[in-house]
């Protein structure tokens, strides 16, 4: 390229070696496009209860009438204000755990206002709906009001006392106008509901902080102690090689889903309890990697320098080793990081993973495996299609990044 009458020179050969690997797997597609869906279902997991339709813990919001309604559905909700103080959470706390409702939701077919009340048809699901009715004073609508203390009606004005004990003078028009906007609520369940009328969305959306929380920590268990036998293995070599490759093999010539479920077995069910199982059994991979990595660099000039120069072996693994294999276990990681959430939804599929109320996609599945041969399939197929793409992404990260590092391929 000519500028100002002069060759610009080309620094790309300055540039890191991140950078450069980072700018040819930018042209690798797939991996782009499934690194944006990764970050995508991390920001999920990240925001939790912040964005899901139903905010409460677990999302554990059953409507017993609404059950197993089809996808995109649009049910008519009232809302009536709980006399009780409303429960004080904290940002982070509701993002983590959820809040409950501070108010009582009902599914309703219609409404209508009768002087200072305001009456509702249950919702049945049936045509006709022929649900009971129920009345309801509208001061108690609209506010959560002092126990002991009624609403007094007088001249088409309600006189009350609230929870916190303010009074409050408000017309009938005023009151209704307050409910229509507030307290009728029409909520479209995007992805239908479940046999116990809770929403499949929001179970889906919080099943995937239990998915990716079970890669992320798993991995990182893996990666400690496979690093760290593969690394002691190869450098040192001699009977320290022949007892770790001996203990590998015994490992690795068990099942993997079998010894996952023997140490769950051992360690109990639960959510940590998956974590560590998974983790305890994924570090054969990354310790067979990292000790062929090492074996082919160990003799190199830099490690003997290092030697020489009277540094001790941790020194020499950990500063000088390990930054020049970090690729290879960057890509065997993508594999693992997949591989943990086959086992996880597998382990929950089987009831001895994550445990209800916490939602699952393979709990989600195997609640509802069943439905497939009926008219509700999409129950069991939006999880297991939730699983599929995040594992695809994964490992199409995983080639992508292998593409990246391979010095044949321009």
């Amino acid at each position: 390229m000519i500028l100002f009458g002069k060759k610009k020179k080309n620094y790309d050969h300055l540039a890191s070696i991140n950078t450069l690997v980072w700018k040819r797997f930018k042209k690798v597609k797939p991996a782009i496009i499934s690194l944006w869906f990764v970050v995508l279902f991390i920001l999920i997991a990240i925001l939790g209860y912040l964005i899901t339709p139903d905010q409460t813990p677990y999302c554990n919001q059953q409507y017993l009438e609404l059950s197993t309604l089809k996808p995109g559905e649009k049910i008519l909700f009232f809302h009536v204000q709980k006399n009780e103080a409303p429960e004080k959470t904290s940002f982070f706390h509701k993002m983590l755990y959820g809040k409950p409702l501070s108010y009582d939701a009902y599914p309703i077919y219609k409404y209508w206002f009768s002087g200072n009340n305001i009456i509702i048809e249950e919702y049945t699901g049936s045509e006709p709906n022929e649900g009971k009715f129920y009345r309801f004073n509208l001061a108690n609508v609209a506010y959560a009001l002092s126990p002991g203390k009624k609403p007094v009606y007088k001249n088409d004005s309600l006189f009350f006392y609230d929870f916190d004990g303010n009074f409050h003078s408000k017309s009938i028009a005023e009151l209704q106008n307050q409910i229509k906007k507030g307290n009728i609520v029409t909520h479209t369940f995007y992805f239908g509901t479940d046999r116990y009328g809770r929403d499949v969305l929001s179970q889906i959306m919080i099943g995937s902080r239990v998915s990716l929380s079970v890669g992320f920590i798993a991995i990182i268990i893996a990666l400690f102690i496979g690093i760290t036998l593969g690394a002691i293995a190869a450098y040192y070599g001699k009977w320290v090689d022949n007892l770790i490759v001996w203990f590998i093999n015994v490992v690795w010539s068990i099942p993997t889903i079998l010894l996952v479920i023997a140490i769950t077995f051992a360690l109990g069910k639960g959510f940590w309890q998956v974590f560590i199982a998974v983790g305890l059994t994924m570090w054969v991979d990354i310790a067979r990697v990292v000790r062929g990595q090492i074996l082919s660099i160990k003799e190199k000039e830099f490690v003997e320098a290092g030697k020489a120069l009277g540094y001790k072996g941790p020194r020499i693994i950990f500063k000088h080793i390990l930054p020049n294999i970090t690729g290879a276990i960057i890509v065997i990681t993508a594999s693992n990081f997949a591989s943990a959430i086959l086992l996880e939804a597998g382990l929950s599929f089987l009831g001895i993973g994550v445990q209800p109320p916490m939602p699952s996609w393979g709990a989600m599945l195997k609640e509802n495996y069943g439905y497939i041969i009926l008219d509700s399939a999409y129950l069991a197929i939006l999880p297991g299609l939730a699983i599929m793409v995040v594992v695809l992404a994964f490992m199409l990260i995983g080639n992508g990044i292998r593409d990246a590092l391979d010095v044949k391929i321009k």
